[in-house]
């Protein structure tokens, strides 16, 4: 049985002031005391679909199917925070993005039917354009945590460029997931 490589599709963000506000509103979190798995800041990112566990020959297909999506590069503001399903409750914290949505959706509506033809079954959660940082892992302090998300609702994090959609590794470690990049399609303007 050939080797498999969890993968998703995603673009980076390579803005080293946003990493840094995003690690502050993190700390606003963990301050609630509430029972939570952060995301490593230089693990943050916008997932475009999460493929799974894939083998090396169809990670090459999907790239080749990446590389026929169609944009230019395009700011994306990250705004906001909030959390899935909802503050009462709640598992997944998120930044929230407020520009770049609909160019972000023109791209997640390019590769699903070219994923689909490689076999892959629609993403049964569509696409809601976000930043995960944390994980919920109990209700401790939830009234805390949803008062602190509720006075950040309009923190402002900064501007991204999403220039590279990049085929992403993820390898899973007691210390946590290591990212890394497999392939990246960059649209020259």
């Amino acid at each position: 049985m050939p080797e498999t490589i969890r993968s998703f599709i995603a673009f980076d963000i390579d803005n080293a002031s946003v990493l840094q506000k995003m690690a502050d509103a993190q700390s606003l979190l963990v301050k609630t005391g509430a029972d939570l798995k952060l995301v490593e800041p230089k693990n943050i990112h916008v997932t475009m679909r999460f493929l799974g566990d894939i083998t090396a020959s169809l990670a090459e297909k999907i790239f080749e199917e990446m590389k026929k999506t169609q944009f230019l590069p395009f700011d994306v503001k990250l705004q906001g925070m909030g959390a899935f399903p909802n503050l009462h409750y709640p598992r997944v914290l998120w930044v929230g993005i407020t520009q770049g949505t609909e160019q972000l959706e023109s791209i997640f509506n390019q590769l699903e039917p070219r994923l689909h033809s490689l076999g892959f079954a629609p993403d049964p959660k569509g696409f809601s354009p976000h930043l995960t940082v944390a994980r919920v892992k109990s209700g401790r302090n939830k009234a805390e945590l949803g008062k602190c998300i509720t006075e950040n609702a309009a923190y402002e994090f900064g501007v991204i460029r999403a220039a590279c959609l990049r085929l992403k590794k993820s390898d899973l470690t007691s210390k946590g997931p290591i990212y890394s990049t497999l392939k990246e399609f960059c649209p020259q303007t």
